[in-house]
């Protein structure tokens, strides 16, 4: 266990019990974990013997951040409040990061990548980790704790979940060179394999079942690495009923083997991106 791990879980049991009121100290110790998280020296989850876990002190300390602070008056082009001011993206530049003007949204705690780009407007929230080279595209939203890989691409109108509470639940993970495509929904701490393409307006949570064709298995709560997603529907279990004329059907997603066609047209998009 680190020091910073041990504070933030002293912190958390003296706050759980009631038994704090919040010192320079405390206040210091939670600025450490927040420029831990931007640098993304810790989060919210990791992989463990290749399941992803939970690292339940870092989501303690997102949960401190906001207990234990008071709401101040912040300027962002605008006055607004919270407990936080935004990210400091002085870096970016450097590190060959581009975030667009007028509503790329980074609030402090979250870690942005190398050779990232952020599209306006869009929203990062306290404890996202995103990875380098990866393309968050307008209107897209990546909640507190969601784990978004390297050279991903979240297509636009996309919706990454986060899921801080309760502080056990892994949250939403996009593992490496996963494609999203527009409006796509991933929540309830979903966990989508690397080199996935997801097609448009696709929704993915655990209570949606994945009918993986490649290993003929009926998965809930992730898709394997290397597939084509879409959505499907199949018979409901309602049946007939007077209400459904020739029956209901309910939402699911169909996970196929990665063809050809669709590497190519993903190779032809990261073409593009480069010449933007």
């Amino acid at each position: 266990m680190t020091a910073l791990e041990s504070d933030i879980t002293g912190l958390w049991r003296r706050y759980s019990e009631g038994d704090i009121d919040a010192s320079t100290d405390d206040l210091d110790t939670l600025d450490a974990f927040l420029d831990a998280l931007k640098a993304g020296e810790v989060r919210a989850a990791e992989p463990v013997d290749g399941e992803w876990q939970a690292n339940e002190w870092v989501k303690q300390g997102v949960l401190l951040t906001f207990g234990l602070r008071e709401i101040s008056q912040w300027e962002y082009g605008h006055t607004y409040n919270d407990v936080l001011p935004l990210a400091d993206t002085d870096s970016f530049a450097e590190r060959g990061t581009r975030n667009t003007p007028d509503g790329t949204v980074v609030r402090r705690g979250a870690h942005v990548g190398s050779d990232v780009i952020l599209m306006s407007p869009s929203f990062l929230n306290i404890g996202a980790y995103v990875g380098d080279g990866t393309l968050v595209d307008s209107c897209d939203t990546v909640g507190s704790c969601a784990q978004v890989g390297s050279d991903v691409k979240l297509g636009a109108n996309a919706l990454v979940g986060g899921v801080l509470e309760p502080v056990e639940e892994t949250p939403v993970v996009i593992e490496d060179g996963v494609t999203l495509g527009a409006g796509c929904r991933v929540t309830s701490g979903f966990v989508v394999g690397a080199d996935c393409v997801v097609g448009e307006n696709t929704l993915l949570t655990p209570r949606i079942p994945v009918y993986d064709l490649v290993d003929e298995e009926i998965r809930y709560g992730r898709l394997p690495p290397e597939r084509r997603a879409f959505t499907r529907y199949v018979e409901s279990s309602l049946g007939d009923h007077d209400l459904f004329e020739g029956g209901a059907y309910k939402p699911a997603v169909v996970a196929t083997a990665l063809g050809e066609e669709t590497v190519e047209a993903v190779e032809r998009e990261d073409t593009l991106r480069e010449q933007s």
